[in-house]
């Protein structure tokens, strides 16, 4: 229960409107609810004081809205149909992204009329929302049918999809500013170089609109492996968890090529959906029943295969079942929804009984347009175009979003962004709902509940068995019993049934802790046919009035706006920083934006799930609270923002690795050698005589040969092992995709406030001004200390009030930086419960509001214990008498860098104005003649030295009333002042941050500060922490002239040591150096400077410069400083551009967008929005990185390990059969368990045990199995293994007691071969030694992983095994004998294979350790120079490296 505050009755009420009368207060309060700031001055991110990149109130969407890792600053830009080419539309159309696709044969629309159709758009662009009944659990009878029909149709698709709404059409600003004969220009194959999409030629005033607008409300959280709950109804390899989609290599964001669509009404659309940063595209179709019933049969008589086909590649069975049809016109069809990497889900169509007039759903066009001409066909009946009225509607569910078509145009709209037309007025509003509009709504939006579907155990199972691993399991274990291979079929059926049920147990386990975490219900009371009502918040419908004050809540059920009283709530589990955060009763001109489609004021805006701690009704006159505290229900149920957080989870983004296409690939490669193994085999089999099963089933062995059915689960095992080590270190995974990624970061970036430094800041001291000698005084650390002053603006009445703290049940609470300010006065701090308060009155004489007149009260120490009437009697002038009001808050916004009060001091006849803020901005509003002689020196002095420093100055105006003060504008506010002095803030480095930088920067992976601070502090904390060096020129660019919205503006860059050297603008190589300066120009390398930059020249640079200097910025740059949190995401964005792949490290809050872009985020919150990065860590230090580096390269190089070993495996396994098919021979059933379950598995499982190196190397590991040094090592130890076993085959065969199998008898029933010859003792005997052999040679050790010794798991299985092996070669016991089917070979014998596998061993690991890479060399010096006769301007696809070698 969030505790209301109770009023304050142990004082005498307080006058600070002297001078205004009662309906002057009511007017001023009327005033008020219009916009009371300049509009250059509007923020909505709403961030209390901490520097732009410090956003911490209010918060909630306006950061997490960047967490999408595809976000862009100009996503705005990006929100349009992609074959949209209507120019000049209001900025606000292009939210949603469309494109119905006509043929000339349906009905014209004309280019004006299409302007229509995409405003009407924009209106719904992407309401979430789940099915509107839950599915009935599917029996097992139904799901096996569901095998050998069509490919399930779910009530919600679940399946991964790769986001992207970029344009394909998309060109770079920049590139036509490039010279075209630049040597370092490096432009990259695909269109969209640098994320810019066509809308980037848009006009200028989109342009300087951008970063008010780009973050959206998407919140995308990654979590791997994908949540059980996502039907696997099309199991795709493109979205399995070990083979997941591929984000680090280029992509196709592409949509499947289709015939052209049929004519008439729509039946494809593409949408944007915003909060997921992708675009979808949406196909009907109908089923043909007698081609339906034709492919059951098919199945039926293929005995699943076909089915399983079809649910494999879903465009098999759609092909041959379905035909495209308009949406308004299916029957017995669905909805077919493609993702941008082609992932298709096939969504069932509902048919809801809704009688109420079409505006309900669809409401009136934005900016007074109106559709296009309407579709006359209605089959169905749906709509009375006479009435306007709906007689059903039919509505689709993608991902729990429900979309909803509208008859009067055929096109589906997102049900998310719906809006009230109404919602104008707060005041109107607050009458509440009837009943019959509430059940509208509720059928409309569904229940007010974030309900995941939990699927039944057996529907789990289906899926888990149908898997394309699973189903390769199980034909092989069929193929084995058709070949008497019973105990070895045995064995691998017990082991998949025990995978299979743990695997099912950890899905069962998942979804509930899924749905415990998700679901929440409490009771509220609503107002209802205007009567208060007490109900389930699961009832609850956009538009019902909650009363909070009694409503007992402990978390918001759903997104509302406050319309009164005032809350603090902990959004933490939005941004990762648990600082409260208040809010404010909404503004109509904010209702009206957000009617409107503009994203919501974060100042007046609940967010569903976040949690309460305080929730206080109006005040009245005498202190008792009065109106009670209502919200205006916005968004319910996954329409809110914690079920996009939600279904950020369920559905994440995949990221894939180079390494898992690969993989597939070289299975691919491998069943191709198994191909043409036996197709070798069986021209000797026809020769033979052998019968054609035999041949068919010998085919299908080689195959489960070639390619292990275990192969996929062993390139997991690294992972596995290096998840559960980084719990032992304190650091959570809730992706381990990204572990294998993490092993090729190289670029470390890092916040600095909370990461590379403490959390907390200490107050050094303050500097006041001696306005004796026109220069700062001495620094004070004593309040005590600090004079008053003559004037009535002083800087201890500045300390005291300039903040926007509160008081929650005795605790002063808000930012930590206005809290230590306030701390250091040692004042005591009263919110505004008591004292008169206004009454907002409507034109009828209705009240609607009753706010407190004053904010906060602050009172110096000992005043508390006086009474008013004490305080009045004795000395005014004694400071335990003193009383400050604050009258006004203007609040800090991140685009001014500054906050203000206006405060009134108790029986004073004057107001005093006092702004807290960055030392630059004070340049602009104060008087010149008011700062210091040395303010420069000592601000430079401080910041060099690490030091935040916060300048305060202030003004005092006579005469000032409480209702002038509310009129005045911030401007006003905010300008003539006179400096006061400084803040200075001290910020401590962390113990391991020194260390750790060293250790990266030895590891020669480069580091970069994005912070939110001034440049001079960000550079010296750099510096202290090693991640500049200290020798360094560092160079900082400012505008000569214009800023960063003039497109023809000048940047000079000049070095921070001495502003008379300077850089380069194009190359941005350092000039000759001054002559007074101690470094020449020759003596100048690349690595002897740097580069700092602030976030105003970043984004002109970003928009305006030329591409090579753009690229050599982002190259150079070491720290971005005054980084907002859109802007720290775009720093990782374009990095990732040049082919970095990124680790970013912060403390949640304002990093939450640049963690989910990053390759690899860290966070250092323990805060629950710790799911906003794959990576937490308990410990608050960077050493997790070093950890995460270590273990990510481990586990990679294991995967690699893993894999290379099963690859021998299976291809000394295949040349040992193949040689033994040549006279219709092979293998015997213990030979083939004992291989595999006793040699292979324990080896398989143990190799990925090895821990990883201490140090990390200089170099990383390789991502690719197709790189010169692993086929070369893979097809090296082939060819020596095959060898040996050649021959072996050909030496046993010229032996005097060998003696020749029998022929084969091909009339005999038995498919099964004869396995009793010496030829199969010999290669099973000498591969039994290969498959230890290659396991030693394979388990790389330095310098990413542990010497092989020190893994004893591994060396006790390699010993045992050899042991076995040699006493099975050189003394066998007569029962292995007889188990194994050996031959009795002679001693003699015996020993010239134990030299050949001395021999073997030898050779494989000489070759390993010289030839493997001599090899490579070669190879990579014949590539190069096939490639010198051509200019090659990309690197590996790395461009970075051309950029870095051009500045060289």
């Amino acid at each position: 229960m969030a505790p209301v505050a109770g009023p304050s009755a142990s004082r005498s009420t307080h006058d600070y409107t002297e001078g205004a009368s009662p309906i002057d207060i009511n007017r001023a309060f009327t005033n008020s609810r219009r916009p009371s700031e300049l509009s250059v001055y509007n923020d909505d991110e709403g961030t209390m004081f901490s520097g732009p990149g410090h956003s911490v109130n209010p918060s909630s969407v306006t950061r997490m809205s960047n967490l999408d890792s595809s976000r862009r600053s100009w996503s705005r830009s990006r929100r349009r149909s992609h074959d949209s080419g209507v120019s000049g539309r209001p900025s606000i159309e292009r939210r949603l992204s469309q494109d119905s696709q006509h043929t000339q044969d349906s009905r014209q629309i004309t280019e004006g009329e299409d302007v229509n159709i995409e405003t009407r758009r924009h209106s719904f662009r992407g309401r979430r929302r789940r099915s509107p009944s839950p599915p009935a659990r599917s029996s097992v009878l139904g799901n096996l049918a569901n095998l050998f029909t069509k490919p399930q149709v779910h009530q919600d698709g679940r399946r991964l999809s790769i986001s992207s709404g970029r344009s394909s059409t998309s060109l770079s600003r920049r590139s036509s500013r490039v010279d075209a004969d630049s040597d370092y220009a490096i432009e990259t194959e695909d269109e969209e170089r640098w994320g810019y999409s066509s809308g980037e030629e848009d006009s200028e005033e989109d342009v300087s609109e951008r970063d008010d607008t780009s973050m959206a409300r998407s919140m995308d959280y990654d979590s791997e492996p994908p949540s059980p709950t996502m039907s696997q109804g099309l199991p795709l390899l493109a979205s399995d968890p070990v083979f997941g989609g591929e984000s680090r290599i280029e992509m196709e964001f592409s949509f499947t090529e289709l015939e052209p669509p049929p004519p008439g009404p729509p039946s494809r659309q593409q949408i944007y959906v915003e909060e997921d940063d992708s675009t979808i595209r949406l196909v009907g179709y109908e089923v043909i029943p007698w081609r339906q019933w034709l492919w059951r049969t098919s199945c039926v008589l293929t005995f699943g295969l076909l089915g399983l086909l079809g649910h494999w590649f879903p465009r098999l069975w759609l092909g041959f079942v379905t035909h495209e049809k308009a949406f308004k016109d299916i029957k017995q069809g669905f909805v077919v929804v493609e993702s941008s990497n082609r992932d298709v889900v096939l969504v069932s169509l509902h048919r809801l009984a809704y009688s109420y007039p079409i505006a309900t759903v669809f409401p009136p066009r934005l900016l007074g347009q109106v559709l296009s001409t309407p579709l006359q066909h209605d089959p169905e009946g749906t709509y009375d175009a006479e009435t306007k009225m709906l007689r059903s509607l039919l509505v689709i569910s993608y991902r729990y979003s429900r979309f909803a078509l509208d008859p009067r145009d055929g096109l589906f709209y997102v049900m998310r962004n719906w809006r009230d037309p109404s919602w104008t007025s707060s005041s109107l509003l607050q009458s509440g709902l009837q009943q019959n509009v509430r059940s509208q709504r509720a059928t409309l939006f569904d229940k007010n509940e974030i309900n995941i579907e939990a699927k039944s155990t057996v529907a789990l199972l289906i899926e888990e068995v149908i898997h394309p691993f699973y189903v390769f399991q199980i034909a092989s274990i069929i193929l084995w019993s058709l070949d008497d291979y019973y105990y070895y079929a045995f064995c691998i059926f017990a082991i998949s049934v025990g995978s299979i049920v743990t695997t099912l147990i950890e899905t069962k386990k998942t979804i509930t802790r899924m749905r415990e975490m998700s679901k929440f219900s409490c009771k509220v009371t609503v107002l209802v046919d205007g009567a208060w009502v007490e109900m389930d918040s699961v009832n609850l419908v956009p538009g019902d009035v909650v009363n909070l004050t009694t409503s007992q809540l402990s978390l918001i059920p759903a997104d509302m706006f406050l319309l009164a009283g005032d809350a603090i709530l902990n959004e933490s589990m939005l941004t990762g920083e648990s600082i409260p955060v208040s809010k404010i009763p909404v503004k109509d001109e904010d209702l009206v934006k957000w009617k409107d489609g503009i994203t919501e004021n974060s100042k007046s805006f609940i967010y569903g799930g976040t949690r309460a701690i305080r929730i206080r009704a109006s005040m009245v006159n005498d202190g008792s609270q009065g109106h009670p505290a209502l919200a205006l229900v916005a968004r319910t149920g996954f329409d809110t923002t914690k079920g996009a957080l939600v279904r950020s989870m369920l559905f994440p983004k995949p990221i894939g690795f180079k390494f898992y296409r690969d993989s597939v690939r070289f299975i691919g490669v491998l069943a191709g050698i198994a191909m043409l193994g036996f197709s070798i085999s069986a021209v000797q089999f026809v020769r033979i005589g052998l019968k054609w099963q035999t041949i068919l089933i010998r085919a299908l062995d080689l195959i489960t040969v070639v390619v292990p059915p275990a192969l996929p689960a062993t390139l997991s095992i690294g992972t596995s092992f290096a998840i559960a080590r980084l719990k032992k270190h304190g650091i959570y995974c809730i992706s381990p995709s990204r572990i294998n990624v993490a092993g090729k970061i190289n670029v470390c970036c890092f916040d600095k406030t909370g990461t590379l430094t403490e959390d907390g800041l200490d107050i050094l001291g303050v500097r006041p001004l001696d306005r004796n000698v026109n220069r700062f005084g001495e620094l004070l650390d004593d309040i005590h200390d600090l004079p008053l002053g003559k004037d009535k603006a002083s800087f201890l009445h500045a300390l005291a009030t300039c903040h926007s703290l509160k008081m929650v049940e005795g605790d002063v609470v808000g930012d930590p930086l206005d809290a230590k300010m306030f701390e250091f006065t040692r004042w005591t701090l009263e919110e505004g419960t008591i004292g008169r308060t206004g009454v907002v009155k409507t034109k009828s004489g209705a009240v609607t509001e009753q706010t407190a007149l004053v904010q906060t009260v602050v009172r110096p120490p000992g005043s508390a214990q006086f009474k008013l009437e004490d305080a009045l009697k004795g000395n005014a002038k004694r400071a335990h008498f003193l009383e400050l009001g604050v009258i006004r808050m203007f609040e800090f916004v991140s685009s001014l860098r500054r906050m203000s009060v206006i405060v009134k001091r108790l029986k004073s006849n004057s107001m005093e104005i006092y702004v807290k803020g960055a030392p630059e901005v004070m340049m602009d509003i104060c008087e010149k003649d008011s700062f210091p002689e040395d303010y420069d020196d000592l601000l430079s002095y401080y910041t060099k030295r690490g030091y935040r420093v916060i300048a305060m100055a202030g003004k005092s105006i006579e005469g000032l009333s409480w209702l002038k003060a509310q009129r005045m504008s911030r401007e006003q506010a905010e300008n003539k002042l006179k400096f006061l002095g400084l803040i200075i803030f001290e910020n401590k480095i962390k113990p391991g941050t020194a260390p750790a930088i060293q250790a990266l920067r030895t590891a020669h992976l480069p580091c970069r500060m994005i912070t939110g601070d001034n440049p001079l502090t960000a550079v010296s904390v750099a510096r202290e922490c090693g991640l500049v060096n200290q020798a360094a020129y560092v160079f900082s660019p400012s505008f000569l002239r214009g800023d960063t919205t003039t497109p023809d503006a000048e940047v000079e860059w000049t070095s921070m040591d001495d502003p008379m050297w300077k850089l380069d603008g194009y190359c941005l190589k350092p000039l000759p150096p001054p002559p007074h300066h101690t470094a020449e120009g020759v003596e100048i390398g690349y690595h002897d400077y740097s580069l700092v930059i602030s976030g105003d020249v970043f984004r002109w640079m970003i928009n305006y410069a030329p591409l090579e200097t753009l690229q050599r910025m982002l190259v150079k740059t070491q720290v971005f400083a005054r980084m907002s949190p859109d802007e720290k995401n775009e720093v990782v964005e374009r990095l990732q551009s040049l082919g970095y792949t990124v680790l970013m490290c912060g403390d949640g809050a304002n990093d939450c967008a640049a963690l989910k872009a990053a390759d690899v985020g860290i966070s250092l919150s323990e805060a629950e929005a710790s799911v906003a990065a794959p990576f937490t860590t308990s410990t608050p230090d960077i050493g997790c990185v070093l950890e995460l580096i270590k273990e990510g390269r481990s586990a990679l190089v294991t995967s690699f390990s893993c894999f290379k070993y099963m690859a021998l495996y299976s291809l000394i396994q295949f040349t040992t059969v193949t040689l033994l098919y040549s006279f219709a021979s092979s293998l015997g059933d213990f030979q083939f368990l004992y291989i595999d379950l006793f040699i292979i598995i324990p080896i398989a499982v143990t190799m990925g045990r090895t821990l990883p190196y201490p140090y990390v190397y200089y170099k990383r590991p390789t991502a690719s199995l197709v790189s010169k040094k692993v086929l070369s090592s893979i097809i090296g130890q082939i060819v020596i293994t095959s060898a040996v076993q050649i021959w072996a085959y050909l030496w046993v065969r010229g032996q005097e007691w060998y003696t020749p199998p029998p022929s084969p008898d091909t009339k005999d029933g038995s498919n099964q071969l004869e396995s009793t010859n010496f030829e199969n003792s010999v290669l099973f005997l000498l591969s039994c030694f290969q498959y230890i052999l290659v396991a030693g040679v394979f388990s790389i050790g330095p310098p990413y992983r542990k010497p092989m010794w020190t893994n004893m798991l591994l060396m006790l299985a390699l010993s045992c095994l050899t042991l076995f092996n040699l006493l099975v070669l050189l003394s066998p016991p007569q029962a292995i004998v007889k188990l194994l089917t050996l031959m009795i070979i002679p001693l003699e014998g015996r020993l010239k294979l134990l030299l050949a596998v001395a021999v073997n061993m030898g050779l494989c690991i000489v070759y390993e350790w010289i030839g493997s890479t001599l090899v490579a060399g070669i190879v990579g010096q014949m590539i190069q120079w096939k490639k010198r006769n051509r200019r090659i301007r990309e690197s590996g696809g790395k461009v970075y490296k051309i950029v870095e070698g051009g500045m060289r």
